[in-house]
């Protein structure tokens, strides 16, 4: 379930982090780890982005998902999000 968003996010990886469609995938993100495990805040979130391209493991197992570049997509993608 957690994966698939991030198969999603390989799909996109031609569009910008910022556009509405990437924008999106990441709220749908947001509300799978709320419904399924924890309460996932906009900082929570923006941690998780920081160690998705940061740590090695998340990163291996998200690009696996998504294609090679996934993680590091993500990881902008969430920080455009809590930014704003």
């Amino acid at each position: 379930m957690l994966m698939q968003n991030f198969i999603e996010f390989g799909k996109l990886l031609q569009e910008s982090p910022e556009s509405e469609a990437v924008q999106n995938q990441v709220k749908l993100l947001q509300d799978t780890i709320t419904k399924n495990y924890y309460t996932c805040t906009k900082e929570i979130l923006a941690g998780l982005g920081q160690m998705y391209s940061s740590d090695e493991r998340f990163m291996e197992s998200i690009d696996s998902a998504g294609g090679k570049g996934t993680a590091e997509f993500t990881s902008k993608a969430i920080a455009y999000y809590c930014g704003r």
